[in-house]
């Protein structure tokens, strides 16, 4: 009966206490910023015929508030034509907002998952409107390389609304998804 009556005496003794310096979450830190750059690809179902996809650069930047959430701004030029096959000269550029939700899912690999909207242009088809109201949602995953740089792959899909036919002014059910797909760096700060 004394040694069970003294254990808790003793566990207790064993424990460092807790101080500002070294708690628990010591390795984790909370950034006010997000930064990317990378490599992006769309698929380009807005333009008739086409047969390939187009590729670019995509950046975005983000906001944090806190552990859990920010706001990013996501801005994308895709230029070039993965393959032959595309009707003239096509280009997409996006300009996106809307808030993320990103969180630790295992060991160095966070995720996040972000909803957007802004706008869509395609040039080099004369498609109406020019610029169309685009939103859409995306996941990924970061993995952490240290506390500062990390290695981002994610996709979204994106939804406009263009024609082809100049003559209508884009009041139309032409709704077009786009898968897009993105890999580059990420740096917080």
């Amino acid at each position: 009966m004394i040694p069970a009556a003294l254990l808790p005496l003793a566990a207790s003794s064993q424990v460092a206490p807790a101080s500002g310096k070294g708690s628990a979450v010591q390795g984790e830190s909370s950034y006010k910023y997000t930064v990317y750059a990378g490599y992006g690809y769309t698929s380009l179902n807005q333009v008739d015929q086409s047969r390939s996809g187009l590729q670019g650069v995509n950046v975005s930047v983000t906001r944090n508030f806190g552990k859990y959430f920010g706001l990013t701004a996501d801005g994308a030029d895709y230029k070039w034509s993965v393959k032959s096959g595309n009707p003239g000269t096509p280009t997409v550029q996006t300009v996106l907002f809307g808030p993320v939700l990103h969180a630790n899912l295992y060991g160095k690999v966070d995720g996040y998952f972000h909803v957007l909207l802004g706008g869509a242009h395609t040039g080099g088809e004369g498609m109406t409107p020019k610029v169309s109201f685009a939103g859409g949602m995306g996941v990924g995953m970061d993995y952490n390389l240290n506390r500062r740089w990390a290695i981002r792959a994610g996709g979204d899909d994106i939804a406009s609304s263009f024609v082809a036919d100049p003559n209508h002014l884009g009041y139309s059910t032409h709704e077009h998804w786009n898968g897009r797909g993105t890999i580059g760096v990420v740096y917080k700060f």
